[in-house]
């Protein structure tokens, strides 16, 4: 096969995997190539369900066999809520695997591809490998660091701005733009916001019927002011963090209504966010989106706890020195102390635009 040919299929894995809301497991595309030509596709659509490879076995049926199968993550290898891949692989008789990436997880770690080879099937792997990675860089980021990968989302005006001066901030990007939150939602095993959020806005925080699942939700809530009868608290898990000076009363009341109360150190009077990313860490989960409001997003970027930056921009200005900043705080003294963003990127979505980068460390 053709370095173009392997990277047109190779691409088509990756426009597959992204359909799938498969988190705390990876998104997967995989295309399965006879003579030159696709006799059948699959991807993984959430987890627990079949696996990328499975599904494109399955479509294509005896005909898999002498086939090549393209896949953007290394087959897997072991027991888990599925049966190996790398096992269906071999009994339908493809004869070549080409993958993206290898699997960091330990249990796979090159050990699917080594598993195939001891079978006579050729495998090949690395081709597009730089725009596969950033599909799985929250899957990437848990299996080898073992703590939450964290974006930061922010919808602001071309001022920076989320709200005007009596706090009015609905909707400030287009429904483009609050549809592809949705989705980032769904990729993500948890939410953070801060107690101001549910105060001023009451949402829900749901992915409105995107994916079948909800992300955990997380409130950082320092004297739980958080109302018993918030929306948020009707749908699905939520946690709430508070600190030593909680009101106890409160506590109860809001456990009542199905909340998950953990208290954290207080830092300056307000729940320490890195204590609650390490917690949710411990609790299974893998990645986090944290939606505000600019307190929280000040205190995140100030603690390193950001790895990402997802901010959506409308064509709008608010202005005023009362009108609330994407990013709270003291802010820092000097430019040489600003958070530096790097691999900093910009795409159209509706009216809007979404500018993305990753915290540049150090």
């Amino acid at each position: 096969m053709t370095k173009k040919k392997d990277e047109l299929f190779m691409r088509q894995c990756i426009k597959l995997a992204k359909k799938g809301f498969t988190s705390p497991n990876p998104m997967v595309g995989a295309v399965i190539v006879k003579n030159g030509a696709v006799i059948a596709e699959g991807y993984h659509k959430q987890a627990g369900k079949p696996h990328a490879e499975i599904e494109a076995l399955r479509k294509a049926g005896k005909k898999a066999e002498g086939a090549t199968m393209y896949v953007n993550l290394e087959p897997c290898c072991h027991f888990g809520k599925t049966p190996p891949c790398t096992k269906a692989i071999i009994k339908a008789g493809i004869k070549e695997v080409a993958a993206a990436t290898k699997d960091p997880n330990p249990l796979v770690a090159g050990n699917g591809l080594r598993e195939l080879n001891k079978a006579g099937i050729k495998t090949r792997h690395g081709i597009l490998k730089k725009e596969a990675q950033p599909l799985n860089e929250a899957f990437i980021h848990y299996m080898t660091k073992k703590t939450p990968y964290v974006t930061l989302k922010m919808a602001t005006t071309l001022d920076g701005k989320t709200a005007t001066s009596t706090g009015e901030s609905k909707w400030i990007t287009g429904e483009k733009s609050r549809r592809n939150v949705h989705e980032m939602r769904a990729r993500n095993d948890a939410i953070i916001v801060g107690v101001n959020t549910i105060l001023k806005d009451n949402p829900t925080l749901t992915t409105h019927k995107i994916s079948k699942k909800d992300p955990l939700k997380a409130i950082l809530d320092s004297h739980l002011r958080t109302p018993p009868t918030a929306k948020i608290l009707k749908e699905g898990k939520t946690i709430i963090f508070t600190t030593p000076q909680h009101n106890p009363n409160k506590r109860i009341h809001l456990e009542s209504k199905g909340a998950k109360i953990i208290v954290t150190n207080a830092k300056n009077g307000r729940t320490n966010i890195k204590d609650a990313v390490k917690t949710l860490g411990k609790l299974g989960i893998t990645s986090i989106l944290i939606e505000g409001g600019s307190e929280v997003a000040a205190d995140a970027l100030k603690e390193k706890v950001v790895h990402k930056v997802v901010f959506y921009v409308a064509p709008k200005i608010i202005g005023g020195r009362r009108s609330k900043p994407a990013v709270g705080g003291e802010g820092v003294a000097s430019l040489s102390k600003a958070y530096r963003i790097r691999e900093f990127s910009a795409e159209p979505c509706g009216e809007d635009i979404i500018l993305s980068g990753y915290v540049q460390v150090g």
